[in-house]
């Protein structure tokens, strides 16, 4: 759950029961009328309800029950507990009220003799180790024994579905059997005299119709009880019109003297199901995979952490890892939680959450991520964040954020959705009556046929469909690329941007400066200029002359100390080392001190057009030396800026620094336009400049002095790399910090709008040509069944194409 303000919250509740478009607008429509809901999103393929409401109106119980009204139900997580410490009924009573007080828990059953409590709860407004810590607050201990999650609870669903489409294959078998020695072509196959008995074929369609289809009786008594009409209405008029009529004339036929061999359309209700139920089958399982970033997200995270307690090392669940604890890690070990490192120093595998294949390494005071590996060294560190606060967690909630979003587009497809059913109710009549009355009078098996194959064919399952899965599949293989689309809006916009504005500093460029040149007057002792340099900017603090120092440092020059330091503000600095007078800055330092630099002029003109910042060093009055800092150009900025001009987008370069270091930037790496000297607080008028020339603007920045600018532009995208995932600044964020992944997000946006176009057009253009042949005549019912399955198992499959993007 995040919160916004008081008054503005947000909650994901899992739904089951949903079976097409119509249902997953019905409940959107239901929750959105609730006083003091201001939105509700539900995603039909994620099966998730995202709502924003006010909780001094209304709350998560009002929510359920609304659902549950509504003929659906929430989906919550089942965790177990050992809870030890009590001592009477009052100490259960006690720990039950506390718990069911709690925002987020449905329900809290605490057993005293078993010493166990059992928790129904949603995970996105409460966590296992929230729980934990409210038992321990007010006395008790607790521990956690088991999860049930929503998945398990899908997994389960679909094993019930597999078995009743088996047993429904077993009695419908049979049926086809009788349906395919019918043609003429077919005559050749033996067909059993005693299964063409209307009695035979009653007893094997019975509970196809009644038990194994009574998921579709019920689905569509809870959607008309609710005032609209789902899937399920119209295969339960379709199938029953079939089944209800083969029963009359069953019962006719008791009067007839060959009643066995009357036209019986028992076979087209039982194969219709049947098939419904494989074609639910396969779309289930289909939708499974289109979650499977998420999946993999989860199976990142360490399964247990070793915590050390009074000295003593203890094994525990990672759900049980509080803030605070000191918790052990060995060579080889995932890490479990975010941590600041204790004691130890060793290689961490960050690849998971940078991308970075080399391992990064650790000391003493470092932040280690939760998720990473620890490759070598034996490490002591301090819990700093841990379950939902981690950054594992939050990547894995903005993933499931934007595939439960909706992208514009879906609008359209939702609106048609719920009105869609009772057109189709109305078509059919409408084709019954025109059979029936004009094209074979009186016939009314064949007005019945048309009629069904009409009601089957017309289902709206892969209209529902077209746009959430393929969200779903670009949002989560845009995550496994580094790339979080914080909802479906900004994944659908992506595409229409013409023009990439890209800060410099820790975005085209590593943000990090760095000693690149050493020059010194002929005859100087380098070395030796070098020890009093290093000892001079030792004890500043200025990032330049950080740089400094850790260039120095990594030659291996002789360490000696300095006796004075002073900054001089705007300058540079003061020094004196080894009983020398040492001065290190600008021009204008060594004018004012008297000191002639003519001899570096040129030198330092040069180092100043390639947009390095130049420092002269003068030592007991003369000009020693000369070096040269610059942020160096991050590796990939070159390949990533070509490929962005490739795909026809405009590329700027908007910094702080002056025109001439900016342009000398730009130049390197392929970047024509610059706009320079621009304050933070002013960037996001430029933007504004630039959307009012008509541009579709996506702005790239640091997520932190970018802001401002990531908020105005149609898309901002925030670089976030290590802990420092700036989420909540932009629209996107680039966990990698490499310029590619802009172009890696607009390609996913085109090529998951091309998806979604090409499944709404299959799927409009399925029922616009598929209707008008079933009521001319010209699709059995059965084979109306059949493609409805296909129509939707085909929709769900084109989009998981996009999971093999590369």
């Amino acid at each position: 759950m995040s919160n916004q303000d008081d008054s503005h919250q947000k909650i994901h509740l899992p739904i089951t029961g949903m079976t097409c478009a119509a249902c997953s607008a019905r409940i959107e429509k239901g929750l959105s009328k609730m006083d003091g809901v201001n939105e509700a999103n539900v995603n039909l393929t994620s099966e998730i309800a995202t709502i924003s409401y006010n909780p001094q109106i209304v709350g998560e119980h009002a929510f359920q029950q609304k659902i549950k009204d509504l003929g659906y139900e929430v989906v919550l997580e089942k965790a177990e507990f050992d809870i030890s410490g009590m001592t009477c009924a009052a100490c259960s009573a006690r720990i039950e009220k506390v718990l069911n007080k709690q925002s987020g828990i449905a329900q809290a059953n605490v057993n005293l003799a078993l010493e166990t409590g059992t928790v129904e709860y949603n995970p996105e407004q409460v966590s296992v180790e929230e729980i934990i810590a409210k038992v321990d607050k007010i006395g008790y201990s607790a521990s956690l024994k088991t999860t049930a999650s929503a998945n398990d609870v899908r997994e389960q669903h679909i094993k019930k579905q597999q078995k009743k489409f088996i047993a429904a294959a077993i009695l419908s078998l049979p049926l086809l059997w009788t349906m395919v020695g019918h043609f003429e072509f077919t005559s050749f196959i033996f067909l059993p005299d005693f299964l063409m008995n209307p009695w035979i074929q009653l007893i094997l369609a019975t509970p196809v119709q009644f038990i194994i289809g009574w998921q579709f009786y019920t689905g569509a008594y809870k959607s008309l009880k609710s005032g609209s009409a789902n899937m399920d209405v119209l295969v339960v008029l379709g199938t029953s019109a079939a089944y209800f009529y083969s029963l009359f004339l069953t019962l006719q036929s008791m009067n007839a003297t060959h009643g066995h061999h009357v036209e019986l359309y028992y076979e087209t209700s039982a194969i219709i199901i049947t098939l419904i139920l494989l074609g639910k089958l396969f779309e289930a399982r289909a939708k499974g995979r289109s979650s499977e970033a998420i999946k993999k997200l989860m199976n990142l995270k360490a399964k247990k952490a070793v915590v050390l307690k009074e000295g003593k090392e203890t094994i525990v669940p990672v759900e049980q890892v509080m803030q605070g604890d000191m918790v052990i890690i060995k060579p080889g070990d995932r890490i479990p939680v975010d941590a600041v490192i204790i004691e130890g120093h060793s290689a961490v595998d960050e690849s998971m959450l940078t991308g970075e294949s080399v391992p990064v390494d650790k000391k003493a005071g470092d932040e280690v991520i939760g998720a990473t590996v620890n490759k070598n060294g034996h490490l002591t560190v301090e819990a700093t964040k841990v379950g939902k606060d981690s950054a594992l967690a939050q990547i894995i909630k903005v993933v499931e954020q934007a595939q439960g979003s909706k992208a514009p587009i879906q609008r359209l497809a939702d609106k048609i959705s719920g009105i869609f059913v009772p057109i189709v109710v109305a078509i059919a009549l409408v084709t019954f009556c025109i059979w029936f009355l004009f094209l074979q009078p009186g016939d009314v098996a064949s007005a019945l046929e048309k009629m069904i194959a009409v009601l089957v064919i017309a289902c709206p399952c892969a209209l529902g469909l077209a746009t959430p899965t393929s969200i779903m599949a670009g949002s989560g293989r845009s995550a496994e690329m580094g790339v979080l689309f914080k909802g479906g809006e900004h994944l659908e916009m992506t595409h229409e941007i013409t023009t990439v504005v890209v800060d410099k500093t820790g975005t085209v460029t590593n943000g990090q400066p760095v000693l690149t040149d050493i020059i010194v007057e002929p005859g100087t002792n380098e070395a030796h200029f070098l020890s009093i340099v290093a000892a001079s900017e030792k004890s500043s603090e200025h990032p330049l002359a950080e740089a400094i120092v850790k260039g120095l440092e990594e030659r291996n020059i002789e360490k000696v100390k300095s006796e004075y330091f002073e900054a001089l503000p705007g300058y540079g600095i003061s020094a004196k080392v080894t009983g020398k007078d040492v001065l290190i800055g600008t021009v204008r330092l060594m004018v004012e001190n008297g000191i002639d630099s003519s001899w570096f002029s040129k030198q330092m003109k040069e180092l100043e057009g390639e947009g390095k910042t130049a420092m002269l060093v003068a030592i007991n009055g003369r000009a020693k030396g000369l070096l040269a800092v610059a942020d160096t150009i991050k590796d990939s900025s070159n390949e990533a800026i070509q490929r962005l001009h490739d795909m026809g987008l405009e590329v700027i370069m908007m910094t702080g620094d002056n025109q001439l270091t900016a342009q000398a930037i730009a130049k390197e790496v392929g970047i024509s336009k610059v706009i320079a000297e621009v304050l933070p607080e002013t960037k996001a008028e430029e933007v504004r400049k630039l959307q009012s020339q008509g541009k579709k603007v996506a702005m790239v920045g640091d997520g932190i002095n970018d802001a401002p600018a990531l908020a105005t532009a149609d898309i901002g995208m925030a670089i976030g790399t290590g802990t420092d995932i700036a989420m909540e600044a932009g629209d996107i964020t680039l966990m990698r910090g490499d310029l590619n992944s802009i172009a890696d997000a607009i390609m996913m946006s085109k090529k998951t709008i091309r998806n979604i176009k090409q499944n709404l057009f299959w799927a409009f253009g399925y029922n616009t040509i598929g209707i008008p042949i079933a009521a001319a005549g010209f699709l059995a019912p059965w084979l109306a069944g059949a493609a409805m399955a296909f129509s939707s198992v085909s929709v769900v499959l084109n989009a998981l194409r996009l999971q093999r993007v590369r």
